[in-house]
């Protein structure tokens, strides 16, 4: 029973997933290839320009994959949420189907994001390898453990945010500036090791510092001495992610109910 609910429920979930591909991306141009391909261009664009300022940059952290695992991890946690905003509302009338949750719809969009920004980021790893630009990864499954905890902070607030947004408009309306404001502290532009201690430790509050810390280590640990708490952050995700269920449960049965 358990095995074939779950197999409808990957189904429906994967086509939400196509029908988000058709509807954001169209069959025009290079169609469903944009899904990778526009966080590709953000990325390379910040690379190039913290490339430029490599002068004023002041530090022997190589700047191509300081700035490719900056951006893309940013790509990776803060779009998670963003699409989950208001992700209910032009999917409201498929509802109707017995088999579609707000979960799926919520899960469809998480997936399509991570999916999209984790082909970005190991494409243009391997372009920056090969180009010599940058150096392999010193820790290949630490780099991976890094950002699967990335994807889990991002997917968790994706929930968190999306369902509560289904509550009160006014979250739709505070998100967009307040992950604008999370970005320089989210430790994309700057290592822990080089602030002060008193704004290292309020930085390390972040869940996502500790992420990208980690992450880092795995791809030039021996440039750096990294700070993160794995636990903490896993802690964090964790706690985010039950009350996120909790909220699509409640948002579930508004639903049914209206």
């Amino acid at each position: 029973m358990l095995s074939r609910s779950l197999q409808v429920q990957i189904r429906v979930v994967h086509a939400l997933l196509m029908r988000e591909v058709l509807t954001r991306f169209g069959r025009h141009n290079i169609g469903f290839l944009w899904l990778f391909v526009e966080p590709m261009l953000f990325t390379l664009g910040v690379t190039a320009l913290w490339t430029a300022l490599r002068a004023v940059h002041g530090s022997s952290i190589p700047i191509t994959v300081f700035a490719l695992t900056g951006y893309s991890s940013v790509l990776l946690w803060r779009n998670m949420p963003g699409r989950c905003v208001g992700a209910i509302e032009p999917n409201r009338s498929l509802m109707f189907h017995r088999n579609v949750r707000a979960i799926d719809v919520f899960l469809a969009r998480i997936l399509l994001e991570f999916v999209g920004t984790t082909i970005s980021f190991v494409v243009l790893s391997i372009i920056f390898i090969g180009l010599e630009m940058m150096q392999p990864p010193e820790d290949i499954l630490q780099v991976v453990g890094g950002w699967m905890m990335l994807a889990w902070f991002g997917a968790a607030l994706g929930l968190l945010v999306g369902t509560l947004n289904e509550r009160s408009d006014f979250i739709e309306k505070i998100w967009h500036p307040f992950s604008y404001l999370l970005f320089p502290l989210s430790g994309a532009a700057f290592l822990v090791e080089a602030l002060p201690q008193g704004f290292r430790d309020a930085v390390l509050w972040l869940p996502m510092v500790h992420g990208l810390e980690f992450l880092r280590e795995g791809f030039f640990g021996s440039h750096f001495e990294a700070h993160y708490n794995m636990v903490y952050m896993a802690s964090a995700c964790l706690v985010m992610t039950l009350v996120g269920l909790a909220e699509v449960r409640t948002l579930g049965k508004r639903m049914s109910l209206s």
